[in-house]
């Protein structure tokens, strides 16, 4: 309850920032109150549904919402606006949270944690290193090329990570517990989470730049375009639960990373048509919607009924990572390459030169200014160069896929003797 006041509170004070250094504080403390969200509604979930197979289901719905979400997040962003100012898409979490405001105390019992400790902020800040300090270093390479900064900033998130490993492994209450982790059955379900959702973003970060500015949709139809997807995301979500009942979780999630794998094989080997882009989201859709159910389920079967609460948030924590990982790991190979290949034609200003090497947002911007052929050759070139990047990113997330399908069949394969196997 007070993540949901937390969130929505924020959410209104950053729709109504006046400078960028306002709206990049809102969104970081949005984040410390959305922290507090998903875990708790997962654990609740462990408390509300002590029979497997209500639970099994009531999971299903949990892991759906949250994967058509992350892909019908930007979607709706474009589409807010096409017809609203900018601060329509914070305000948007008002009419979301406040009727869990008003109804949460009324319909969600109250969970049976252990006890909780201090709240560690060497910990914390261990954890802001490792994790801030990696990003930066990926983005920093994706767009500048590798130099002493990204390495030195990689040695500090290196060391951090591993401070942060130990001391967690001292404290008598942890911030993560990561113990956890040595189950392999939750292990193998918090890695095989983290990749789906990276490669969900890392995917919606290329096609939605590949609908609206290379096959020049608008935001609508490139709305539209991703509909069959998101719906199969849905249909398939609930569908896996009884298969997962007669199928194995080792042999079950593998064959669903297939979809993932195949999905990238269609663009790697045929490029970013309209159809192709279509069939692949849906694809990746069916991979990562079912992957979502199975391994959730896995993740609160692994983990004792007093620890669903630190169970849950591993498994929050590995979402958010894949997030981010998505976007600056696949994303940032897509943009290094663009900046690597991009012939940017010498009729162009030193500004505007930056301009269309960095994004290729800012190539269309900079078109908008030429004549009309020397904005269509600007696009050309800019659009094969981004295109040639999506193919290049594709070939890597297939070898990923295929990675994670051999880690899932190892790790969920062992039975351990805390927890069942989905099947």
């Amino acid at each position: 309850m007070i993540g949901a006041l937390g969130f929505t509170v924020v959410s209104v004070l950053t729709a109504c920032s006046q400078t960028a250094a306002q709206l990049i504080a809102g969104r970081a403390v949005m984040g410390v109150f959305g922290a507090m969200l998903m875990p708790s509604t997962l654990a609740l979930i462990r408390s509300l549904f002590e029979e497997r197979e209500q639970r099994r289901l009531a999971v299903a719905i949990w892991a759906t919402t949250l994967t058509v979400g992350s892909a019908l997040g930007p979607l709706i962003g474009g589409v807010l606006l096409s017809f609203f100012h900018w601060q329509a898409i914070f305000l948007l979490a008002v009419p979301v949270l406040v009727p869990l405001l008003v109804l949460g105390p009324c319909l969600l019992p109250e969970s049976n944690p252990e006890p909780a400790g201090r709240l560690d902020s060497s910990s914390i800040l261990q954890s802001m290193l490792a994790l801030g300090g990696l990003v930066f270093a990926i983005k920093h390479v994706a767009s500048e090329g590798p130099d002493g900064l990204a390495g030195g900033v990689l040695c500090i998130a290196l060391l951090a990570g591993g401070a942060f490993v130990r001391r967690q492994g001292r404290l008598a209450t942890p911030l993560m517990d990561l113990g956890l982790l040595r189950n392999g059955a939750f292990a193998g379900s918090v890695m095989v989470n983290l990749l789906s959702l990276a490669f969900l973003i890392g995917f919606m970060f290329c096609v939605t730049q590949l609908l609206q500015i290379v096959l020049q949709l608008s935001v609508l139809q490139a709305s539209l375009a991703l509909v069959p997807g998101q719906l199969l995301a849905i249909i398939v979500g609930m569908l896996v639960v009884p298969i997962a009942r007669r199928v194995q979780a080792h042999r079950l999630v593998p064959s669903l990373l297939g979809f993932i794998a195949l999905a990238f094989l269609l663009v790697a080997g045929l490029g970013s048509s309209l159809v192709t882009l279509i069939v692949a989201f849906a694809l990746l859709n069916v991979g990562v919607g079912a992957i979502a159910t199975v391994s959730n389920d896995l993740v609160l079967a692994a983990a004792p009924p007093s620890k669903a609460g630190a169970a849950s948030a591993i498994s929050e924590t590995a979402y958010e990572i894949g997030v981010v990982l998505g976007t600056t790991v696949l994303g940032g190979v897509v943009t290094a390459y663009y900046r690597s290949a991009l012939q940017v034609p010498d009729t162009l200003t030193v500004i505007q030169g930056q301009l269309v090497r960095e994004t290729l947002a800012g190539a269309q911007v900079v078109a908008g200014e030429l004549p009309i052929e020397q904005a269509g050759e600007l696009m050309r070139l800019a659009n094969r160069a981004f295109e040639n990047g999506v193919q290049g990113m594709a070939w890597g997330a297939i070898v990923l896929a295929v990675m994670a399908m051999a880690l899932s069949w190892r790790s969920l394969g062992k039975r351990q003797e805390s927890t069942q196997s989905i099947a």
